[in-house]
């Protein structure tokens, strides 16, 4: 394990809430699970800024003992046209290495502009009585392992939808998943890079709930499509029932398969990705969406039926792929004139005022045969931050 910490993980549970003007943080409950799939260097460091972070510091000195960034689907709501006349809260977890001595943890959330929004600053005692184990139990199956948890990246697949007599399609659909991602690259060529577990969550109704046709599931997740009243969009908000879940499989990014032919996805930075497993499209699709969840990834179509923008002139996207030229040099501006990368208008949902580097690419479209030059790269930093 890296200093000051054990062989433990810490799991931080937060409600995060409010409206389009505010957002406030708080703790909901502190768990711990045997074990760390987590990476092992550059534990100070984030790859990609994120639209929130957390920072773990030793509570005796104030060094970093870890830093995290993510996005969240809260911060996606407070861009919605129901975020400016009502309140609500969302449930999100995070998972850390145990300190091995009293640490100060901070929660930060950013706007579309990159501004503190919310931060809460609380102090977390590995000694403490009520930090409660937790504790899993669903079966799970190796898909493809090549290394030890601390040598790789580790993705758990999750059923969501498939009752005790669809299970063995489960595990078919978690191989067809895995084959699907390593048909890419840079992840064809950095496979040995990762483990893929697929965890059977039994589920008393088959199929997720689609709102939009009446149609509402008792699954373990609560999975449905129509979040935020879009048709496609796929996520479930029961975050701490995932994790409750996978507590004792070893993962740090969590692919969910949804047993339904219903088109749809989403995928969310750090936190999880879930797509619709009998959909002609599925294999585009979960590419796609881990291409959100795994590397920061942004959507590089647009449509303009957003009702506030996520991004602006005066400030440059934290995501790789994308640019409102403010600062190109940051992105793939040395990668002009290479291999088709050029500079096109149109992307982060927006036909104006947002560049990508390729006329198509994973991201755009799903018709696009493999990521651009540009998303390549972005990920294969992210594949090398965690495992260099």
């Amino acid at each position: 394990m890296p200093a000051h910490a054990q062989e433990r993980t810490l799991r931080l549970d937060y409600s995060f809430s409010g409206n389009s003007r505010h957002a406030s943080i708080a703790v909901d409950e502190i768990r711990s699970i045997d074990g760390w799939a987590g990476r092992r260097g550059r534990l100070a460091e984030v790859p990609l800024q994120g639209n929130g972070q957390l920072t773990v510091r030793s509570s005796a000195d104030s060094s970093i003992l870890y830093r995290l960034s993510f996005s969240t689907l809260f911060q996606e709501w407070q861009n919605t046209e129901e975020a400016t006349r009502l309140d609500k809260s969302f449930e999100n977890v995070f998972l850390v290495p145990m300190p091995d001595a009293p640490a100060e943890v901070t929660a930060e959330l950013f706007d579309s502009h990159g501004r503190t929004i919310a931060s809460l600053t609380h102090t977390v005692d590995p000694q403490d009585i009520l930090i409660r184990p937790a504790t899993g139990g669903a079966q799970s199956k190796d898909i493809l392992i090549n290394e030890t948890p601390e040598k790789c990246i580790d993705v758990a697949i999750v059923a969501e939808g498939y009752t005790a007599n669809e299970m063995d399609r489960f595990w078919r659909d978690a191989r067809s998943t895995v084959n699907a991602i390593l048909s890419h690259e840079p992840f064809k060529s950095l496979k040995k890079r990762f483990n893929f577990r697929a965890v059977g969550l039994v589920s008393q109704d088959s199929g997720v709930s689609i709102p939009g046709k009446g149609e509402w599931k008792s699954t373990p997740l609560h999975a449905q499509f129509d979040t935020f009243y879009s048709s496609r969009y796929l996520t479930t908000l029961h975050i701490k029932d995932l994790h409750n879940a996978l507590a004792g499989v070893p993962y740090e990014h969590i692919i969910i398969l949804a047993n339904t032919d219903n088109y749809g996805g989403g995928g969310i930075y750090n936190s999880y990705t879930l797509t619709a497993a009998h959909h002609p499209q599925f294999k585009a699709v979960v590419v796609h969406e881990f291409g959100h969840s795994f590397a920061g990834l942004a959507d590089e179509y647009y449509y303009d039926d957003q009702y506030s923008n996520y991004y602006h002139p005066d400030c440059e996207p934290w995501e790789l792929n994308i640019t409102t030229m403010y600062d190109f040099d940051s992105k793939w501006k040395d990668m002009i004139g290479k291999d088709g990368v050029s500079v096109i208008e149109g992307g982060g949902y927006m036909s104006k005022g947002v560049w990508r580097a390729c006329p198509d690419c994973r991201m755009k479209t799903n018709s696009a045969p493999t990521f651009c030059p540009v998303c390549r790269r972005a990920i294969e930093r992210m594949i090398r931050f965690y495992t260099d």
